[in-house]
């Protein structure tokens, strides 16, 4: 292996380092030689069986070029490899090879140039001040939660003697025309919809109200102009609807007898008090988690670190994948939705890029922080959490780490990442919210 200097390390703007390194022409022959070594079967000469033609006149008879590709390989990659290690370069990038020189007689002469991650200079990390804002639960609060629990429990029951009124849900076959003609996606039976929910079109669930069951009749109503599918977009269309049935939701008492139904509590007071417990720590622990935000936004602002483009661009790819698996998990695609919408991927990459540059910037920042504070993650804690993971996905905590047992640093970064924000939050100043503030998360409530 060749040796290298360290003055073959050339640190330019941007993060770039440009690395210099050069093999012997002993050392690329024996790699031609290699090369040949791997390719030989490749080679058919006259008067030679197919393998069989010496490494001279195969070199004679293609050009030696024929064996570069992969001599260069032998060559590079464990020089490259050692480089890296030596100058403890965190490289971020994917490395671009310049050849300066090559033959048998000269050996190569060659330039790596890569992006290496960036150095952060932390500003106040300890002690900054953030607000926290606790959303306390009221009675009110626990009123909502039993209405939505008795809404939830509720049954429909049919409605006869009357005609449709805001609020029912009816039961419809609806087929819609623009210019007397029938759009895709415009056509339903047997369809629910509840009377005011405003899940369609503008117009189209008020002009139900007052019609029958068994009425057949059409309605009018003209698509928004921003409608998500563009030959639809400010047009007006016609629906024929067919009214199959109309249904209301009767609801249960909120009385003693419903708390014993739907908890293990044996009275509503009962019930209503531990919903109040639940919701003061659910508030407690959404307060807490928005204040860590908080000190880690204040901490990344007070930072100062140039990012590298390849690193936001690697995070896009990271954040496109996320989605992609999120979205396949319903059964849906990513590049069918960006086409539904009428978005290019790369309008798409450009409107998440400001949020990967943000994620990036942070991920910087903590773990500058985290060596600042001289925070690890020790065995324990590795055991601790391989024991969540392995319980996550229905595994035996004695196989999961047996299979990171020896590559376990994703969860040690994890882990110190965790404790960092833990670490940060705990020397922090907790302030007030701004009036404004607390206005909204009234008005949120």
């Amino acid at each position: 292996m060749e040796e290298i200097d360290m003055s073959s390390v050339e640190k330019k703007d941007n993060n770039i380092v440009v690395i210099s390194l050069e093999a012997s022409p002993e050392e690329f022959k024996d790699a031609l030689q290699k090369s040949f070594n791997k390719n030989k079967n490749r080679f058919q000469i006259p008067g030679f069986r197919k393998g069989k033609a010496p490494f001279n006149l195969v070199k004679q008879y293609y050009g030696e070029g024929v064996l570069y590709d992969d001599a260069i390989d032998y060559v590079v990659n464990p020089a490259y490899t050692a480089a890296i290690k030596e100058h403890d370069l965190k490289v971020v990038s994917r490395p671009e090879l310049d050849i300066q020189e090559i033959g048998d007689d000269k050996g190569i002469k060659y330039t790596i140039t890569v992006t290496v991650k960036p150095e952060v200079e932390l500003g106040q990390y300890e002690g900054v001040e953030a607000e926290y804002r606790f959303n306390a639960p009221s009675d009110e609060t626990v009123e909502a939660e039993l209405k939505r629990l008795q809404d939830r429990n509720g049954r429909m029951v049919p409605v006869e003697g009357r005609a449709v009124e805001n609020g029912d849900t009816v039961t419809i076959d609806y087929e819609g025309f623009v210019d007397g003609v029938a759009f895709e996606g415009g056509k339903d039976e047997g369809h629910d919809l509840k009377i005011g929910s405003n899940s369609f079109i503008p117009g189209f669930e008020e002009q139900l109200i007052g019609h029958n069951i068994d009425e057949e009749f059409p309605i009018t109503v003209t698509f928004p102009e921003d409608y998500h599918a563009e030959n639809l977009k400010g047009k007006e269309a016609t629906f024929q609807i067919k009214l199959h049935a109309i249904k209301v939701k009767e609801l249960p008492e909120l009385d003693d007898d419903f708390a014993k139904d739907v908890s293990e509590f044996d009275t509503l007071d009962e019930y209503k008090a531990d919903i109040l417990k639940t919701q003061k720590e659910q508030a407690e622990k959404s307060a807490q988690e928005r204040f860590e935000n908080e000190v880690v936004r204040v901490v990344s602002e007070n930072a100062k670190v140039d990012i590298p483009e390849c690193m936001v661009d690697t995070e896009i790819d990271s954040m496109i994948d996320e989605q992609n698996y999120r979205m396949r998990s319903q059964g849906l695609d990513l590049n069918m939705y960006l086409k539904y919408m009428g978005q290019t991927m790369e309008e798409y990459r450009a409107g998440i890029r400001t949020m990967a540059e943000t994620r990036v910037r942070t991920q910087l920042v903590l773990e500058a922080c985290g060596k600042a504070m001289n925070i690890e993650a020790t065995d324990a804690d590795v055991e601790e959490e391989a024991e969540k993971i392995s319980a996550q996905y229905g595994m035996k905590n004695e196989d999961f780490m047996a299979r990171i047992k020896d590559n376990d640093a994703f969860i040690r970064e994890s882990i110190v990442g965790r404790k960092t924000v833990e670490a940060l939050a705990e020397k922090a100043v907790k302030t007030e919210p701004k009036e404004e503030e607390k206005k909204e998360e009234k008005t949120e409530e």
